[in-house]
């Protein structure tokens, strides 16, 4: 099994002028098991990159723990077909997890599959707190520093990006992965592992916003998304549900914002976590 996050793929290009071949560097895309005291919980498809952040982050998004002290130990075990990363966790969380076991299989492109009911999937939003108010230079400024900073896309083309900008430190933290939301999941484990608090800054998004990117934006206390492109009906109506500040359409001229508005001012930025 390829543990790379890049491979480099032969391929036969047509232009006008007629065929020619060559390489080209693409993303990898891996089984990634996440099981816990020795039961698969879930199976997603993701960029074989930063899985100790995948799992911590994926586990804190899911409310399988509350803290990263609920993980007595996380291994990464390459398998002939994937990766397992395996957890082992305190007694309250295993025997918690035991009453909610369930398997789920997650394609790249959803990030609900396997939910079982309706109530499962519009589950009670987490409630942010103030957080950070910033001015719109800031917000454009944050996001013109983020292209630079996708290293695998910039190779690839192909990849996702999940990036935590303060105020006052720029890009903290950044994560690719061929899925937006494990992008998101590896950003939320780094900032749980290097104790980074989330409400002090903003998560800046390369994909769409769908609902299940706001559940878990707010599942970590961020207080404002900035995305490159545009929400779904739904995720508005999550984001303000949670107090999170949501803008969207991020370009070169502009963005768009859709709830929660005075976080953002052309005044001088307030930031108050």
């Amino acid at each position: 099994m390829n543990e790379s996050p890049i491979v480099n793929a032969h391929r036969l290009i047509w232009r006008e002028s007629g065929f020619s071949e060559g390489d080209r560097s693409v993303p990898e895309e891996t089984a990634l098991a996440l099981s816990y005291d020795a039961g698969t919980y879930a199976v997603m498809m993701g960029t074989p990159q930063d899985l100790e952040d995948f799992a911590v982050g994926f586990s804190l998004t899911e409310g399988i723990i509350n803290d990263m002290s609920d993980i007595e130990s996380l291994e990464v075990v390459p398998q002939d077909e994937g990766i397992e990363l395996r957890m082992w966790l305190t007694k309250h969380n295993a025997d918690q997890l035991h009453e909610r076991r369930r398997h789920i299989a997650g394609p790249t492109g959803c990030g609900l599959c396997g939910i079982d009911s309706i109530a499962e999937a519009m589950k009670p939003v987490a409630i942010v707190g103030e957080g950070i108010r910033v001015t719109p230079q800031e917000i454009m400024t944050a996001m013109q520093g983020l292209y630079p900073l996708q290293k695998l896309n910039t190779i690839t083309r192909a990849v996702h990006a999940a990036a935590f900008w303060t105020p006052q430190s720029g890009i903290m933290e950044i994560r690719e992965d061929v899925g937006r939301h494990n992008a998101l999941d590896k950003l939320a484990g780094a900032l749980a592992r290097k104790s980074i608090a989330a409400s002090e800054g903003a998560v800046l998004l390369t994909s769409r916003v769908s609902v299940e990117m706001v559940q878990k934006t707010a599942s970590i206390g961020a207080s404002l998304i900035v995305s490159v492109s545009a929400p779904t009906a739904l995720a508005i109506r999550m984001a303000e549900r949670a107090g999170i500040t949501l803008a969207a359409i991020a370009r070169a001229d502009g963005f768009e914002i859709f709830t929660h508005m005075h976080r953002i001012s052309p005044g001088k930025a307030t930031h108050v976590a």
